[in-house]
């Protein structure tokens, strides 16, 4: 199977342990153990239990009580509605190969809509499977919003998915219920699938909205411990959905992952168990840093951007004459400030600036680009 670079994990993997303040990272800052013990007040017992835990597999599809947490942060969910894989990474990826291929409607190949810019798997995948995948742009002039009529045009009757990232990565914007019913009204035309890879959701800087699996029957959810539960380390994720569709995706991951580590299940449960007190902290970060990010931008000459309204980064337009790779390198040469340039995420002229740092690295890197850019000439 041939699959392309995934540019945004090459930039990362170049060039995250060269820079010195690192502004392109998009999980909240990332909680120790003792941390997590101390806000799930389990410091005393946590001990003993691992030692009493004996290393088999454990249950398959997850924890009975992981499962269960996880379909708490839904509306209307149950843990048989939820399947735990190894990261959002690997939820997105048993989705495609259990949804689409090669072979479709009248031997032709399954068809994805993806609006874009969005994680690349969202496009690689499926066409390394063989799907034809059609990419609806998102636009600053729309607030980073899909157009749903284009959405609409873009459907045909071999479309098996919708796929979307709500809250939006990389540009924070936030689709509200009346988009998700509008979507769902979309795929109900054609009994397609609409995957919501919803690894930000817990990111919002407002009320939260709907997850897809709370407003249409086919819908699915990813998610995963990694963003705003600080524990990208655990490389843990879910994926919730009618039960016949976890059914068919555990065929699949019976050849990959089987299951996932039961010290992940462990530390993943205890996290949501404290759920609350976790995404209070990413509050206060997220929202914190964006004030002090939306007030850089404001008084930055060379700098625009669509203020998000959730998840941990933002996409900002730097009026510079080269691009946005260059500028990302240069950036990073010049000042120790690492972002991450746009042409990695398939969208030329923005950099993708992530804001759920500590503070301080934040305040710090946005000075240092702000002395840098009032030494660099504006694009002619």
């Amino acid at each position: 199977m041939k699959i392309e670079p995934f540019g945004v994990e090459q930039w990362m993997n170049a060039w995250e342990t060269k820079c010195e303040l690192n502004l392109a990272e998009t999980c909240v800052a990332s909680l120790t153990l003792a941390e997590l013990m101390q806000m799930a007040g389990t410091t005393q017992q946590m001990p003993s239990e691992l030692a009493r835990m004996q290393m088999t597999y454990g249950e398959i599809r997850g924890s009975t009580r992981l499962r269960g947490l996880v379909a708490g942060m839904f509306a209307d969910q149950r843990a048989e509605n939820v399947l735990i894989t190894h990261g959002t990474i690997g939820a997105n990826h048993m989705v495609y190969q259990t949804l689409v291929g090669a072979g479709g409607v009248d031997e032709r190949p399954d068809h994805v809509v993806a609006v874009t810019p969005t994680y690349q798997q969202h496009t690689a995948i499926p066409r390394s499977l063989g799907a034809e995948v059609t990419e609806v742009a998102l636009s600053e002039a729309g607030s980073w919003l899909p157009d749903w009529d284009a959405v609409a045009a873009a459907m045909t009757p071999a479309t098996k998915v919708i796929a979307l990232t709500n809250p939006n990565n990389p540009t924070g914007a936030l689709i509200e219920r009346d988009g998700l019913e509008r979507v769902a009204e979309i795929a109900r035309s054609v009994g397609a699938w609409v995957l919501c890879d919803e690894v930000y959701r817990g990111t919002e800087q407002g009320d939260p909205v709907p997850s897809i699996v709370d407003v249409y029957d086919k819908g699915i959810s990813t998610g995963s411990t990694s963003k705003a539960f600080s524990l990208a380390g655990l490389r843990l994720g879910w994926i919730v959905g009618p039960e016949r569709l976890l059914d068919d995706c555990e065929v699949h991951r019976d050849y990959t992952t089987i299951s996932v580590g039961m010290v992940d299940d462990y530390f993943a449960a205890m996290a949501l168990d404290a759920k609350d007190v976790i995404l209070e902290r990413s509050h206060e970060i997220t929202r914190g840093n964006l004030a002090v990010l939306d007030a850089w931008v404001q008084g930055e000459p060379k700098a625009r951007y669509i203020k998000p309204k959730a998840g941990t980064t933002a996409f900002v337009a730097l009026n510079l004459g080269i691009s946005s790779y260059d500028q990302c390198v240069a950036l990073l040469k010049d000042t120790g400030v690492m972002f991450t340039p746009g042409s990695a995420l398939g969208v030329e002229g923005y950099v993708r600036i992530g804001f759920a740092c500590y503070p301080q690295v934040l305040k710090e890197g946005l000075e240092r680009v702000s002395q840098w850019l009032a030494k660099q000439p504006a694009a002619s």
